[in-house]
């Protein structure tokens, strides 16, 4: 007779003896830490971080934390963009009338020029790509636009929708840089040279891009030129600031990123055909747009054929207002209607234009 055992399996229990929540919790920081050190001497991670920190107005320190001042040069010396001393062809920018058009090069410029019911004075794009969103407006007729200045200039400055606003007009974008220490700058203190309708309105240390501006007949020029000899050559609005992307249909030379990181832009650029635009790339938002390099902007802009293209000033004073509203998510300021600017290039609404207030200036 077989006696049948009965084996009972006892179920393995498994303690962590000495270890306790905290103890893993450690581990865990530790695997962390190594993983970002990792990260953090990649050379692709050094490359964004270390110009992205390095183009901002207050967080230099950024680089420096995680980088020696050498490496930050190092760096800084491989990415930069070589300053195209081409002078515009002014000659090269025919305007006429824009009319719908009945055949396109490619689908961008369909897009531009499939106009909006019931507005034949702009056109808003939304521009999305991986890794940033922005806006682009496309102007038709470059006798709409102007340069808008803060009728407190020197004292302080005013958001584009303000700006916009007080001069009649309809849409802009913020123009030039002014002295923003420590990231807490009202817009008062503009950098460089500022020419509104062919006068010399205000003149200030800081400016090293260039003149951006529109000369008497719409065309818009970019110039090294002296402010005074600009104006004598025709120039009647214009701002200090740079780089230039595009001259006469060829792009920067750019090496790297061009040492300006990923960041919130703002461009102007003209077409052949005179059509301007306005560019804007949100950025400096986690989850929902990173920014964009400077070849990311070139890329935007020969879609639709810009011919002529200058970066403006960019960060959290990036902003776009349409018919009087914050149109785009600037990285600050965005609860204020955007951060105060000293000027702002606007189409202006030639229909219902107030008269423009003086400029009120010491400018030196």
């Amino acid at each position: 007779m077989k006696i049948k055992k009965k084996i009972k399996l006892k179920k393995a229990k498994f303690k962590f003896k000495g270890i306790g929540f905290v103890t893993i919790l450690i581990l865990l920081m530790d695997i962390i830490v190594i993983a970002g050190l990792i990260v953090i001497n990649t050379n692709k991670f050094k490359s964004f971080w270390i110009p992205t920190a390095m183009t901002t107005k207050s967080h230099k320190y950024l680089a420096y934390t995680l980088y020696s001042e050498d490496l930050v040069w190092k760096i800084m010396s491989e990415n930069y963009i070589e300053k195209n001393t081409e002078e515009v062809n002014l000659d090269d920018i025919v305007i006429g009338q824009v009319s719908e058009k009945k055949h396109y090069s490619n689908k961008y410029e369909k897009e531009l020029f499939t106009k909006d019911e019931g507005n034949d004075v702009y056109k808003t794009i939304r521009i999305i790509e991986p890794g940033y969103k922005g806006w682009l407006i496309g102007i038709y007729d470059p006798s709409d636009v102007e340069l808008a200045v803060s009728s407190r200039l020197g004292i302080v400055g005013q958001n584009v929708s303000t700006l916009i606003r007080n001069n009649g007009g309809l849409v802009g974008i913020n123009g030039g840089g002014f002295e923003d220490l420590d990231g807490w700058g009202n817009g008062s203190i503009p950098y460089g040279a500022i020419i509104q309708d062919g006068k010399l309105v205000w003149n200030h240390s800081g400016g090293s891009g260039g003149l951006i501006g529109f000369t008497n007949e719409h065309k818009m020029w970019l110039t090294d030129k002296s402010p005074e000899e600009a104006i004598s050559m025709g120039m009647v609005d214009a701002v200090d600031f740079g780089p230039n992307l595009i001259v006469n249909g060829k792009t920067a030379k750019i090496h790297g990123d061009g040492g300006w990181g990923i960041a919130p832009r703002s461009v102007i650029a003209q077409r052949k055909d005179g059509v301007v635009l306005f560019l804007i790339i949100e950025g400096r938002l986690p989850g929902y747009s990173t920014g964009a390099s400077m070849n990311d902007v070139i890329d935007v802009l020969l879609r639709y054929k810009a011919y002529n293209a200058a970066n403006l000033d960019g960060g959290a004073s990036s902003t776009m207002s349409i018919e009087g509203k914050l149109w785009n998510r600037p990285s600050a300021g965005g609860e204020y209607g955007g951060r105060a600017v000293s000027n702002a290039w606007i189409v202006t609404n030639k229909q219902n234009k107030p008269a423009k207030a003086p400029v009120k200036s010491n400018y030196n």
